[in-house]
């Protein structure tokens, strides 16, 4: 379905009924420090990708949410996009499908293209780069070329199968402590985010995008419309499917899902599992599984992101080895699990899935 315009609620509900449950992760190789790494040609390995991938598959994952980049497509459109048609062809191997992530305003504030720096010892997500940077955010001038990536990645892949979403920006009101920035500074950037967060979701519609566009709502009070700030409610009304993030437990995610509910639309909750503070997988897939809501947790393999370690190791590395319970991923590398006994609760309820399915 093209359409220039947001599609109708039937329209969303429609496009969600022909799939099956979308249960599966945020995505980014243990190799990679951030999108950058991941995806630049002198450190591009689709040999580890198409293996991790697998790890998910086992699982029974059946979907994958990856951060791509402006400066990559400024870089070298046509390299970036080869790239891509790798991961999305390894993906599509093990069943996969991928909603790709275009904008974010989270961690590292100045991206550069080439070598990326080494993880901070001890510190979650260390090196991962906000997309566009502030630099770029803040001078218009450069805002044709965020168009032209826009409306170039979308239109390479607006009808390809393999595409199950455009997540258009992740976060872009996150707190300044993960935004790196102070809270006026935030503020600024949030009055710079919400024109551009709109004219993004037009570009990626003039592109001809057959797959649904969302932004995912994060932080506050959703009980009520007039709760919604600013940018929560241009990604709102903006999205053809609503998308949101939820790290709490089974029971604050069932009241959001029931806020959510209110809109009418299909929803996806495209990050949660943070075992420490209860957000763990036995408690919100059967949830969402209920309620028909997919689920995408963060983290897969343990790698350069060292996103198993908690939030707080920005403020207190963990600079020792400790017996706590990994914040985020499923696996060590080498494909071991965390928590075998959590390993096999996922299967369960993917297995069941597909037994229903059938």
């Amino acid at each position: 379905m093209v359409s220039n315009t947001r599609w109708t609620p039937e329209a969303a509900r429609k496009w969600h009924k022909s799939l099956p449950w979308q249960v599966g992760c945020n995505f980014t190789p243990s190799y990679a420090v951030n999108q950058l790494e991941m995806w630049q040609a002198e450190s591009f390995d689709i040999a580890a990708i198409d293996s991790e991938l697998a790890l998910a598959a086992g699982l029974g994952m059946n979907a994958a949410r990856v951060y791509l980049h402006d400066l990559l497509w400024w870089q070298d459109s046509a390299g970036f996009s080869a790239r891509i048609d790798q991961y999305l062809a390894a993906a599509d191997r093990h069943g996969i499908k991928t909603m790709l992530v275009l904008f974010d305003s989270c961690w590292g504030p100045h991206p550069e293209l080439g070598p990326q720096p080494a993880p901070t010892p001890g510190v979650h997500n260390s090196g991962w780069v906000q997309s566009p940077g502030m630099k770029v955010l803040a001078d218009t001038s450069h805002h044709r070329r965020l168009q032209d990536y826009v409306e170039g990645v979308v239109g390479r892949y607006a009808n390809d199968p393999r595409v199950l979403a455009w997540d258009i920006w992740n976060e872009p009101d996150n707190g300044p402590e993960v935004a790196l920035c102070d809270p006026a500074q935030l503020k600024a950037k949030a009055d710079l985010v919400v024109p551009l967060l709109i004219a993004a979701f037009g570009w990626a519609r003039a592109a001809g995008a057959t797959q649904p566009l969302t932004s995912g709502i994060w932080l506050g009070d959703w009980s009520a419309p007039d709760l919604l700030s600013p940018i929560q409610v241009a990604q709102t009304e903006n999205s053809d499917v609503i998308s949101f993030h939820n790290y709490g437990s089974a029971k604050d995610f069932r009241t959001r899902v029931k806020w959510l509910k209110a809109m009418g639309r299909p929803m996806l909750c495209t990050e949660f599992m943070a075992r420490p503070v209860g957000s763990t997988f036995e408690a919100i897939l059967p949830v969402a599984k209920k309620n028909k809501v997919g689920a995408f947790c963060w983290g897969l393999v343990q790698g350069k992101t060292q996103t198993h370690l908690p939030w707080d190791s920005w403020a207190n590395p963990r600079l020792e080895p400790t017996t706590e319970p990994w914040f985020h991923d499923i696996f060590a590398p080498g494909g071991v699990p965390h928590d075998a006994t959590e390993v096999a609760f996922i299967r369960m309820l993917t297995e069941a899935e597909t037994r229903l399915a059938a």
